[in-house]
């Protein structure tokens, strides 16, 4: 399976930034279980530590994009972990900002659950937190989630974090004791029945404390409160469609949004990926499909690239409009510097076809035109996902590393207002996106303003753990 997603990020709270990683073309799983061979020479069966980080190395050689980045060997003895092995053997590709730990190892169970439904266990918000770390915000909270059932929603700030309502210590005392991975550390594992107390203040400055538990809830790609929405201003309407994440379930979620803008004879639509990490990359020709109505199947979407050793695996993707497919005057993608992989190829395969008339509205993005296939050790439940891909639109347009600020010809820069649901005409990004569908003057996103060095939305930063859940991956500063 090839993936075309979001980053499995090794950085903390003030690198607690991920990047991105994943997302799903071709069915390119390769089951590499069995045995290993250790750098003796011998052979080393099973699961053992050493088989694990042998059989990550033969992947890499075999597969990875960058080749000429490996070191020639590399004893895996000094490494206690298999990510902190994937670490050290693309430390020369990170340095050149072509592989930001986008390849890693993961759960086969646990992501194959995340990528078909949704599933995982959490109190169901996504964390922001600004630069000095000290002020934690939810950027939104998920439908069937503990949080949005308490209240707490896009805009409540996290003040302090506690096991119970005793013992609640201030985020900034959380990030002085560790400001590596101290607010995912306080927020506990990734497990059904974590309860944390929590001392919150909603936008209008009421603060209380409640009591969170972590349960096991299905995340709707497309939010059933705001994801899809159609906005009508001075006589015009315009769709709205927010894409939390490219998994499967987001599938029939597209269709019908675009089935109603069809419906209602739309032809300009905000996309707003302004917190989506990637997915798969299935999903993502979906997206391209629905906004390419007027497309022939005999026209390039895309094309995806291997080493030269795996060209066999080379692909041209075509255009195959669908019944809901619309046909685009104009589109404004809203993005952020956690907006990565999937989302980014979106809008880059519009470019070819739409130029100035699809506009990057918000920030720079991360900065990730490569995508990763698994291969599985199924014995172990490992799933090594190795950037192996690279992808470019018709025009061959694919090495936005540093974000697509300097690809794309329109941009309009503007913040993400967590005082305002998405989508609601005055929240700042929403209202710059449909100046700009209306034609109004604005000011260009610098290239440099948010150098795809972490998941940032403006001065904020999406919190990511040190070592993410496939959800994690996926939805950028989910918890």
């Amino acid at each position: 399976m090839v993936r075309f997603g979001r980053l499995g990020a090794v950085l903390a709270l003030a690198a607690t930034l991920a990047g991105c990683g994943g997302g799903d073309g071709g069915q390119i799983v390769a089951n590499n279980g069995g045995t290993g061979t250790g750098t003796s020479g011998g052979s080393i069966d099973g699961c053992s530590l050493r088989a694990r980080q042998n059989w990550v190395a033969a992947q890499l050689n075999e597969w990875y994009l960058f080749p000429e980045t490996l070191p020639a060997s590399l004893d895996p003895g000094p490494y206690s972990s298999v990510s902190d092995y994937i670490d050290a053997l693309t430390a020369v590709a990170r340095s050149k900002r072509k592989d930001r730990y986008f390849t890693y190892i993961t759960s086969i169970k646990e992501e194959e659950a995340f990528n078909a439904t949704g599933a995982d266990a959490g109190f169901g918000f996504r964390l922001t937190s600004d630069s000095s770390q000290t002020k934690l915000m939810i950027a939104e909270s998920f439908e069937g989630g503990a949080a949005l059932a308490a209240g707490i929603d896009r805009g409540t700030e996290i003040q302090g974090i506690g096991t119970s309502t005793s013992n609640i210590r201030s985020i900034q005392d959380i990030v002085r004791a560790d400001p590596n991975n101290g607010i995912s550390n306080a927020l506990g594992p990734d497990t059904v029945g974590t309860a944390r107390a929590l001392r919150v203040a909603d936008t209008a400055g009421n603060v209380r404390t409640v009591t969170l538990t972590k349960a096991q809830f299905n995340l709707q790609p497309v939010s059933p409160n705001y994801g899809t929405q159609v906005i009508t201003e001075n006589g015009q309407r315009y769709g709205y469609i927010n894409l939390r994440t490219f998994i499967d379930a987001a599938d029939p979620q597209l269709r019908a949004a675009f089935s109603t803008f069809k419906q209602q004879g739309i032809n300009q639509v905000i996309v707003d990926f302004r917190y989506n990490g990637g997915g798969r990359l299935s999903i993502a020709d979906l997206f391209n499909n629905l906004l390419g109505g007027d497309r022939q199947t005999s026209d390039v979407m895309g094309y995806t690239a291997f080493r030269a050793s795996k060209a066999s695996n080379n692909t041209t993707t075509f255009f195959a409009p669908q019944p809901e497919s619309i046909v685009p005057a104009r589109l404004a993608f809203i993005g952020t510097g956690g907006t990565a992989s999937a989302s980014e190829l979106v809008l880059n395969r519009t470019l070819p076809y739409l130029g100035a008339r699809s506009g990057l509205i918000g920030a720079n993005t991360y900065g990730k035109p490569v995508g990763q296939i698994g291969l599985d050790k199924s014995e172990c439940d490992d799933r090594l996902r190795v950037i192996a891909l690279a992808v470019q639109n018709a025009n061959r347009q694919g090495d936005y590393y540093n974000g697509l600020a300097s690809t794309v010809p329109a941009s309009c820069r503007a913040g993400d207002d967590l005082t305002r649901r998405m989508g609601d005409p005055q929240e700042a990004s929403t209202r710059a996106a449909l100046d700009f569908l209306q034609g109004k003057s604005c000011t260009p996103i610098s290239a440099s303003s948010a150098s795809a060095q972490s998941v940032e939305a403006g001065p904020r930063k999406l919190v990511q753990p040190l070592a993410p859940s496939p959800a994690q991956r996926e939805v950028p500063g989910y918890f």
